[in-house]
């Protein structure tokens, strides 16, 4: 489905206090108008030649305003490659999605993945890989450069000035990159290791929206699939994709949970990935999209799902223009009501894939504060 929303937010029910700010171990600090401090949940010990190390736990920081007007809180998971710090400001210095959101009266949790950034990682979760800084000039700073896809020459929204802007040598680019950090590369540990931290974030804060960006799209469906009672909306900026198969950079196959590389629970129930009969569309749905890979009829559903409300947004310029909607069509054809939104259809042009730090990104902040207020109770 793919859905407009009205401009002017409806405010949500007040009230629900945080477990966290209760319980030992939660640290706080500052008393005026935000409350914010940090902990950890999920790890398990390890025998190593030096002796137990913790692994596999999760990095959560979090910010409470004094007036909570919003009920339920929003937890951030970045992509590949990042750290939270992707929603606590910008490479430019400019106002974070983590801090608006407070300022909208929500409490915000911003966390590290499992074996990335302020989640320690070791040998023994899996080998981990960077990205080079040619990679993100052509895929997210300055795709119009390179021109690696059709809609790439439309993206304006990078922070920077002159000829270098988006490149190596540009002050903001050089941020940036300095953010980047080692990451594990198998989907099949992450979403492993997602599920299980996110679920334990979620038994010790209660019920929460979820945000996702790129690779933590399909952690989003798994922390719902494990903990559904918990999850009241999920919003999804461009959520790895497609179902099924990959695309743009390559064509491989890929997800065959259909949005997951990890077990979901569908109904009928599915013990291996091959029971779920796929078809490819005879023809994309417009110029410039690829053709999706869906289902065959009668569709399973996807179980755990059909309650929660879910976003999916993909920006004008990026790659996942080219594909997200197949994600929103394959949710919904299993059951789960997914709006799907081009940014470009709601007046928000120029944004590359990373939307949470270009130059407006706290108009997307506000369509995401809009599409919340409509849509979830």
């Amino acid at each position: 489905m793919i859905r407009r929303f009205p401009s002017s937010a409806r405010t949500l029910a007040t009230g629900l206090a945080l477990a966290c700010l209760a319980a030992a171990g939660c640290a706080a600090s500052g008393g005026g108008a935000v409350k914010q401090g940090y902990f950890f949940v999920g790890g398990r010990y390890v025998d190593t030649k030096a002796g137990p190390i913790m692994e596999r736990q999760m990095y959560v920081e979090y910010r409470v305003p004094a007036a909570q007007s919003q009920r339920w809180p929003i937890v951030m998971i970045h992509g590949a490659a990042q750290t939270g710090t992707n929603f606590t400001g910008t490479p430019d210095g400019r106002k974070g999605w983590a801090e608006w959101f407070v300022e909208q009266g929500y409490a915000v949790y911003v966390v590290d993945q499992p074996a990335r950034g302020r989640s320690a990682w070791n040998e023994s979760v899996a080998p981990v890989i960077r990205f080079p800084a040619h990679q993100l000039e052509q895929r997210f700073t300055a795709t119009a450069n390179f021109n690696l896809w059709p809609q790439a020459a439309l993206h304006t929204q990078w922070p920077g000035e002159g000829p270098k802007k988006g490149l190596r040598g540009d002050p903001v680019f050089d941020q940036f990159y300095a953010s980047q950090v080692q990451y594990v590369g198998a989907s099949t540990v992450n979403e492993t290791n997602n599920r299980s931290a996110l679920a334990a974030l979620l038994d010790r804060i209660g019920p929460a929206i979820i945000l996702t960006h790129s690779q933590s799209g399909p952690f989003g469906w798994v922390v719902a699939d494990e903990r559904p009672a918990l999850v009241k909306a999920i919003v999804a900026a461009e959520p790895t994709g497609p179902p099924f198969r990959n695309a743009v950079f390559n064509t491989t196959a890929a997800r065959p949970w259909g949005v997951t590389s990890t077990p979901m629970k569908y109904d009928p129930p599915v013990a291996d990935p091959k029971e779920l009969r796929t078809q490819e569309q005879a023809a994309p749905d417009g110029p410039n999209l690829v053709r999706c890979i869906l289902q065959a009829e009668p569709a399973r559903r996807l179980a755990s799902l059909q309650r929660i409300p879910v976003m999916i947004f993909a920006a004008e310029a990026s790659y996942h223009a080219t594909y997200d909607h197949c994600t929103a069509k394959f949710l919904n054809q299993a059951g789960v009501k997914t709006d799907f939104v081009r940014l470009e259809d709601e007046g928000i042009r120029g944004n590359g894939h990373m939307v949470m730090i270009e130059k407006n990104n706290l108009e997307i902040a506000a369509l995401i504060h809009r599409w919340l207020a409509a849509n979830v109770k």
